[in-house]
């Protein structure tokens, strides 16, 4: 992996990271202007208990070295949480700004994920 394509996943990969934990926190804290939010979306509360606990999960797994099958998963949670977050605007017709935040954190998901180094990937050659 050259010098580029390091600091384009390290940077990456730690924007996701503060944005994945910043928004869990806001999340699990069960704030009334997130609840408020979350109903406005048309989901229960209890989601955000459950979506701040695998986006932190998540996190520590993306940044922990190894564990690369796990952390194919994790990036698959990050994906889905995050298109998902963007279809559930979209649904409820919130604006592009309202949607720009899980845009942004879907964009370092993918960036994050194909950047990532030989060494974070996971083939079937190896073991899990």
């Amino acid at each position: 992996m050259n010098k580029r394509n390091k600091i384009i996943y390290w940077v990456a990969t730690l924007w996701l990271s503060l944005g994945m934990t910043s928004t869990a926190i806001v999340q699990l804290s069960h704030k009334q202007s997130e609840v408020d939010f979350i109903h406005e979306l048309g989901y229960p509360t209890y989601l955000l208990t459950i979506i701040g606990i695998w986006k932190i999960a998540g996190v520590v797994i993306v940044l922990k070295p190894k564990f690369t099958l796990v952390k194919e998963w994790a990036y698959a949670g990050f994906f889905f949480c995050m298109s998902g977050a963007i279809f559930s605007h979209i649904a409820v017709s919130h604006t592009f700004t309202e949607m720009a935040p899980a845009m942004l954190l879907l964009v370092l998901t993918i960036i994050s994920w194909y950047m990532r180094p030989v060494d974070r990937k996971f083939t079937s050659l190896q073991k899990a």
